[in-house]
């Protein structure tokens, strides 16, 4: 065994030693997080009394409550648990996933965030039904819906997983599933008690404590190396064992021409997902008007941005100080190179470093709790209020009907996400996010742009979009890599039955979906509501007559 190793497996099992030494202080700064959280969500639950207050927290959040909050639901644990994780195993293609997720965020604004928030009442389906022939579209808006949350889901129970196991020393899979459904569990308590008001507080809580953690985490690492970022990045190459490649594009997406196609997908689909992400578009329905919207749109710019530039310390400096070795031996995927980052500047054989670490993963926690809420209630929202409500009722179900409709419907999506969740926990949570944006600007991005700005388009195009892109990008992230064919990152070990080669659908499903969509409409005999468009075209660009 080299030195390198040594200090690696001892360094782990310090590490190891230092979690179970401390683990009723960890214990009890997680259980301090969840009581606190869950108070919050039950003195908002006792304000919801209708469903402009489930869906849309009563329309009463400030621009820049609403910023905090938009900034809280977008940073996951893919933002802080993945990006680390990879900047620090594949250093520059890592941080590719930070300038993706920040330049999502632009288009998200420049395209679709204003317009929205005009057009509808608490959903997406809302904004097609407008010119559109209502159940049909509804429908199909619902199932997108549905679907992508689950697949952004995945993503967070498999971090929540991983982060839980780590600090409280569970190694077997029974105890990682076990800890993916009390995550499951406590946010469907979150939804179905606290609602849209429930889930925007404890966003902005999160927001708040994860850009102090991360803070936190940018100046120990920077003092570390004297607030000199080119001796923390020389050493983070050295440390890697990769020299110099470490800190040039390639090392994970150039060196097959399959993965270079790999990361022009993944790339597309960062870019375009964030704008048909529908935990992220129902945000803007919870301000009062179009200006609050924009507002809260400014201010989460800076906050997304300023932590999005720290992620680069985040993952260089857990390359730089941690070994390679130790990081993939906690997690294959690297998901837990920030919690171990914040241990060893803290000192491993220390109090100090085991109470970082246990900061951090309950901000961590924190992060992951907050952003299933908000998926689940997008979700939840759209089975409730355009499948339930506008489709089964055909517009005939009360206010409460709906309400509980959307609380039995976040109890039903919590467990399929468990059951899924708990497949998907060796897998980086960055790249389970990016399918999930992926699947989004497939389905939902061509839909969306095409109903705003396309006076043609029709009920046809719509349905060919949505369905089309959806089932494009969900078969062929099926017969990825990411579910069979790779021992070490696969979601289903031993078997493999992949033929698609690519990790990330985006590069083929988003123009199938634009495709799609436009095709449906010039071979469809509908004629398009002229007069509606122009109404549409007058509310999202104005906000007149919007709710």
């Amino acid at each position: 065994m080299s030195t390198l190793q040594l200090h690696s497996a001892q360094s782990t099992v310090l590490a190891a030693n230092e979690a179970g030494e401390h683990r009723p202080l960890i214990i009890t700064l997680f259980a301090v997080f969840v009581v606190a959280t869950l108070v919050i969500t039950v003195w908002a639950g006792r304000q919801t009394k209708s469903a402009a207050d489930f869906y849309a927290g009563g329309r009463q959040f400030t621009g820049f409550q609403n910023g905090l909050a938009v900034s809280g639901d977008y940073m996951s644990a893919a933002s802080f648990l993945g990006i680390a994780g990879a900047i620090a195993l594949f250093g520059y293609d890592g941080f590719l996933y930070s300038i993706g997720f920040l330049v999502a965020w632009l288009v998200a604004l420049l395209l679709v965030a204003e317009p929205l928030r005009n057009s509808g009442r608490y959903t997406m389906g809302d904004v097609l039904a407008y010119r559109m022939r209502q159940r049909p579209v509804r429908t199909a808006a619902g199932t997108s819906t549905i679907v992508v949350s689950i697949f952004y889901l995945l993503a967070q129970m498999a971090g929540a997983g991983v982060l839980v196991s780590l600090l409280l020393g569970i190694t077997s899979d029974g105890g990682k599933v076990a800890i993916v459904a009390l995550v499951g569990v406590l946010m469907i308590v979150y939804v179905t008690i606290g609602g849209m008001k429930g889930t925007t507080w404890v966003q902005m809580v999160k927001a708040v404590l994860l850009i102090a953690g991360a803070l936190l985490l940018t100046f120990l690492v920077l003092l570390k190396f004297d607030f000199n970022i080119s001796d923390l990045l020389g050493s983070a190459a050295e440390n890697s064992g990769k020299g110099a490649p470490f800190l040039e594009p390639g090392l994970k997406y150039g060196a097959t021409a399959t993965s270079k196609l790999d990361f022009i997908s993944l790339g597309i689909a960062l870019v375009l997902g964030t704008a048909g992400l529908p935990h992220i578009l129902i945000r803007f329905y919870t301000v009062p008007t179009a200006k609050a919207a924009r507002k809260s749109v400014n201010w989460a710019i800076g906050i997304i941005g300023a932590f999005y530039l720290m992620t680069i310390a985040l993952g260089f400096g857990a390359a730089a100080l941690i070994s390679p070795k130790e990081i993939t031996d906690s997690n294959p995927a690297g998901n837990t190179a920030a919690p171990l980052l914040a241990l060893h500047l803290g000192g491993v054989d220390s109090n100090w470093g085991a109470i970082l670490l246990a900061t951090i993963s309950a901000v961590a926690f924190a992060t992951i709790l907050a952003v299933v809420a908000g998926l689940t209630l997008a979700s939840s929202s759209s089975f409730a209020h355009d499948i339930y409500a506008n489709v089964i009722k055909k517009g005939k179900a009360s206010e409460k009907q709906e309400v509980k409709a959307a609380r039995w419907a976040t109890v039903f999506i919590g467990l399929v996400s468990i059951g899924l969740g708990a497949l998907a926990r060796d897998l980086n949570v960055a790249g389970l996010v990016a399918l999930a944006f992926a699947v989004a600007a497939s389905a939902n991005l061509p839909t969306i742009l095409y109903s705003l700005f396309w006076k043609r388009f029709t009920t046809q195009g719509a349905l060919w979009s949505i369905y089309g892109g959806l089932t494009t990008a969900v078969v062929l992230v099926l017969f990825s890599p990411v579910v069979s064919g790779n021992e070490k990152t696969s979601m289903f070990k031993g078997v493999d039955f992949h033929w698609f080669p690519l990790e990330n659908p985006g590069l083929i499903s988003i123009p199938v979906g634009f495709l799609l969509g436009w095709l449906g409409t010039v071979l469809s005999k509908e004629e398009p509501d002229k007069e509606k468009y122009a109404e549409l075209e007058v509310r999202s660009l104005t906000g007149t007559g919007a709710h």
